[in-house]
């Protein structure tokens, strides 16, 4: 090949992973937000809000350098809102939100309804935070049900288990997160609909399978032929946190389920429309790849692979 290895690592940090410098900044505002809600807990046990908990792909050590908005969980206490209504849970949150951090020099018009969550926007790093709520239901491992953004249904969830999935893949695959972060940056640059979660969990499911390789392009084929060869079609489980036997499986569309949820099946999301566009994707982007590894020429090379990384790819 002419080009190597290296040479995607190098535009994969220069473009696509967000330094860690970000990453430490993103994660003490976060962590501000989160020490003060509970300092104020503290005070007032009776207030409606529980605990918040960093979630999403800054915690996960997935976030693109693109990123403009992190995620983090509140836990609303059941009594202190309509769990049926939506509006009544955010914008209680929203006000509960408020009341605590005018306190330190934040203004309400920062705190917002947005989809399914309440926007904080900082000025200073010009960074979103979407508090998205979650109501426990008692049970270990902070289960409770959240809002989830696609379809407004209550999804019950637990953040930590999500976070030890994850974790378990990174650390027997030391490409796990660097090959999610190009799979998200190559939807990103196609511009067709992927949900990040469904890229985690087909990633997971070949760390587990076959494991992934070390190197970019070769990991990048396993992804791009799993597509190609299941259609998507083919069952994906996981049994950290309960048996198959769990699962109902779906007649129609694709089967691929929340490692902690087994009534969520992820791949519902996807209808034959969605799921054709990301095979025929992933079917032109191997060709891509195929035809850089046998290019004779550097311009050639570099034609075929900006087809997957985008029009700023160079080596």
């Amino acid at each position: 090949m002419l080009f190597t290895n290296t040479d995607l690592k190098t535009f994969a940090e220069s473009h696509i992973n967000v330094k860690k410098e970000k990453v430490d900044e993103y994660r003490e505002q976060v962590n501000r937000l989160r020490d003060k809600l509970a300092d104020y807990i503290k005070d007032n046990p009776e207030y409606g809000l529980v605990k918040m908990l960093h979630s999403g792909s800054v915690r996960k050590g997935t976030a693109l350098k693109t990123l403009n908005d992190m995620d983090v969980a509140v836990y609303v206490k059941p009594e202190a809102v309509d769990e049926n209504d939506e509006s009544n849970i955010l914008e209680y949150v929203r006000q509960a939100l408020v009341e605590i951090y005018t306190k330190h020099n934040m203004k309400p018009e920062q705190f917002t309804i947005g989809h399914h969550c309440v926007k904080v926007s900082f000025k200073g790093s010009g960074l979103d935070v979407d508090v998205v709520p979650v109501i426990p239901n008692g049970e270990a491992d902070d289960r409770g049900y959240l809002i989830t953004r696609d379809t407004g249904e209550r999804v019950l969830t637990s953040i930590p288990l999500h976070l030890e999935f994850i974790r378990k893949r990174k650390s027997a695959n030391t490409n796990f997160a660097q090959m999610v972060r190009i799979t998200k940056w190559w939807r990103d640059q196609r511009d067709f609909k992927f949900k990040s979660f469904l890229i985690e969990l087909i990633w997971a499911h070949i760390a587990d399978t076959e494991g992934i390789a070390d190197e970019i392009v070769p990991a990048l084929k396993q992804f791009f032929r799993y597509i190609i060869k299941t259609e998507l079609k083919s069952n994906i489980i996981f049994e950290d946190n309960y048996k198959k036997s769990k699962v109902t499986l779906s007649s129609t569309g694709a089967n691929i389920f929340d490692p902690v949820n087994p009534e969520n099946n992820v791949g519902q999301s996807l209808d034959d429309e969605k799921r054709m566009r990301i095979v025929d994707e992933a079917d032109d982007a191997l060709g891509y790849l195929t035809h850089a590894e046998q290019a004779s020429t550097k311009g050639v090379a570099i034609s075929s692979l900006k087809q997957i990384f985008g029009t700023s790819f160079s080596f």
